[in-house]
């Protein structure tokens, strides 16, 4: 899950800075000045939209370094690490994918991501604390899992979804903003105050609401990737990861630390909506559904 709360903070980040400096440099001014010219504002929403998105994306590697402190292996110092290399390295070769970058970050819950621009310039990590409670086995499968992210482009088609969303999440707030303003202030105008907080504040909401779009592909991609990690590594490998994963995740985690398990959690029925990964019985038994490898 790691990957995508990184790349959706990243993207909500970058959209609000994109349209702060849309309203000083007067872009939004000019835009309500247009009044019904919708076409304008969606070739304005969509290029904002794609941007944030894109800018997100080129920078996913960087961002995960620099935020969950990733040590990139680049000479083992350790045969641990040793044998973490040349396992992702056959992995990537049986995937057709490039080598990613392999790291390693701190942290006592067994957790992994893939993130990266593209299939060939990826970055794959896991943290400690997934070192020391699965056996290579598992950890095969759960790299294997990750490969497989990396090999389907799901960064890549996860920017195109959040690219469209954001397009519309532009587009409907500076609507909404223009409506607000011209029933407050009652003139033809429509770019008051009340336009420009408007528009922040919608633009907010809808981009949290519109992330349960981008939760949704993210869980279905999760049941492929893990079909993947069977693939790679065998079903019965992959099965038991995921039970391992469950065993470690059964005492209640701090609500820091759930929004970035790997297993993600459970909830209530409207809290599903924002998970990243389905529950793990779920995954498991699509996983028990596949034929043996």
């Amino acid at each position: 899950m790691k990957r995508i709360v990184l790349f959706l903070l990243t993207n909500l980040a970058i959209v609000l800075v994109l349209s702060i400096v849309a309203q000083l440099t007067g872009l939004d001014a000019w835009l309500a000045r247009q009044g019904s010219n919708l076409g304008s504002l969606l070739v304005f929403a969509a290029f904002f939209g794609f941007s944030g998105a894109l800018i997100s994306l080129a920078i996913s590697k960087w961002t995960a370094k620099r935020t969950l402190g990733v040590r990139v292996i680049e000479t083992p110092a350790t045969p641990a690490e040793q044998w973490l290399l040349e396992t992702v390295q056959r992995l990537a070769q049986q995937a057709g994918v490039g080598m990613p970058e392999v790291g390693v970050f701190e942290s006592a819950e067994p957790n992994a991501f893939a993130t990266g621009p593209r299939r060939d310039s990826a970055l794959v990590a896991v943290s400690s604390g997934l070192l020391r409670a699965m056996s290579r086995e598992e950890i095969e499968a759960v790299l294997g899992h990750e490969i497989t992210h990396v090999a389907n482009g799901d960064m890549v088609t996860l920017t195109l979804i959040q690219g469209v969303v954001n397009t519309f999440v532009i587009f409907l707030s500076r609507i909404v903003g223009n409506l607000v303003d011209r029933s407050i202030s009652r003139d033809d105008d429509g770019r008051g105050p009340a336009y420009f907080i408007t528009v922040l504040v919608t633009q907010l909401v809808l981009g949290v609401l519109a992330s349960m779009i981008v939760m949704w592909f993210s869980r279905q991609r999760e049941f492929r990737a893990d079909a993947g990690g069977a693939r790679l590594a065998g079903r019965e490998r992959m099965i038991a990861a995921l039970e391992r994963l469950q065993l470690a995740h059964d005492a209640p985690l701090p609500s820091q630390l759930n929004a970035f398990g790997i297993a993600g959690g459970e909830g209530a029925s409207w809290q599903r909506l924002f998970m990243s990964h389905p529950p793990i019985e779920q995954r498991i038994a699509a996983l028990r559904g596949l034929p043996a490898a």
